[in-house]
């Protein structure tokens, strides 16, 4: 008894580390100032004061203005929800395209599979942002295009990753008992296989996400995403750019740092997240 007791006592307890709690907490809150925007920002997003132009921060203004004069806290605070909304629509696209085509090639084998593994190669080789400008080129630039465009340019991980998953699950004997009951392979892949994938498929997406936000801001500060008088994170970072030539670093700082922490925060996260889920990058 005694023996049993002592190594029991010597089992490693799993724990939560800090960075993780610490990581979730700040994107709670986050998520909960850009859910309530209206009610803590002090003054609306596109609010022009000339005369605080480039002004520090202060009791009017507790993170300082940009070169319009407009409050960099309330943009910050409304820009957060198309920061965070964008990446999810993204990743939705993504893998409502790439668990589809990783399943069918991994279910169906043979040409298919093949085709579709070349076909993800090809969308490999080619920079997944430049493809995101050609599609820009030709449909205008705007968030909804680049949405679009990503989230058919991230399709090919999502769908690579999917497959090798899927090749290990279909292999489980429960899907050879599925099709011994005479169930199509359709019907075996909704109702049993990719829902059994969900959880290693959402901790990849958790993984993704910190990549998806920082794509978009890249296009928004390039000016092919959000446009004026958006309060996108890459967009301020763009316009902020001008200001720091007279000195003022905030207009840049401000929603620079809003896109490091938000981007560092998912990554300690998601990759959390995905070891606990099971998901393998």
């Amino acid at each position: 008894m005694t023996a049993a007791i002592t190594v029991d006592a010597r089992l490693p307890v799993r724990r939560r580390p800090v960075l993780v709690i610490a990581g979730a907490a700040f994107l709670a809150l986050v998520v909960l100032a850009a859910a309530f925007a209206p009610l803590l920002a002090p003054y609306a997003p596109d609010a022009v004061d000339l005369s605080a132009s480039l002004v520090g921060t202060g009791g009017d203004h507790p993170l300082g203005t940009d070169a319009s004069g407009q409050d960099l806290l309330s943009r910050v605070l409304y820009g957060a929800r198309t920061s965070l909304i964008a990446p999810l629509a993204l990743l939705a696209i993504a893998a409502l395209l790439g668990v589809t085509l990783g399943t069918v090639a991994a279910w169906r084998g043979g040409w298919v599979d093949t085709l579709v593994s070349r076909v993800t190669d090809v969308m490999y080789a080619f920079p997944g942002l430049l493809f995101v400008v050609l599609i820009i080129a030709v449909f205008g630039a705007g968030i909804t295009t680049s949405v679009l465009g990503l989230g058919l340019a991230f399709a090919p991980t999502i769908a690579k990753y999917t497959r090798s998953v899927a090749l290990t699950e279909r292999a489980k004997p429960y899907v050879d008992a599925y099709r011994v009951q005479g169930m199509g392979g359709v019907r075996i892949c909704v109702r049993h296989l990719v829902p059994n994938l969900a959880r290693s498929i959402v901790g990849y997406l958790v993984v993704l996400f910190g990549e998806a936000l920082m794509s978009l801001a890249t296009l928004s500060y390039l000016g092919f995403g959000s446009q004026p008088p958006s309060s996108d994170w890459g967009l301020m970072v763009q316009e902020g750019q001008a200001a720091i030539v007279q000195g003022a670093l905030l207009p840049a700082l401000v929603p620079g740092t809003a896109i490091a922490a938000v981007v560092v925060a998912f990554n300690v996260v998601g990759v959390w997240a995905a070891d606990r889920l099971g998901a393998r990058r």
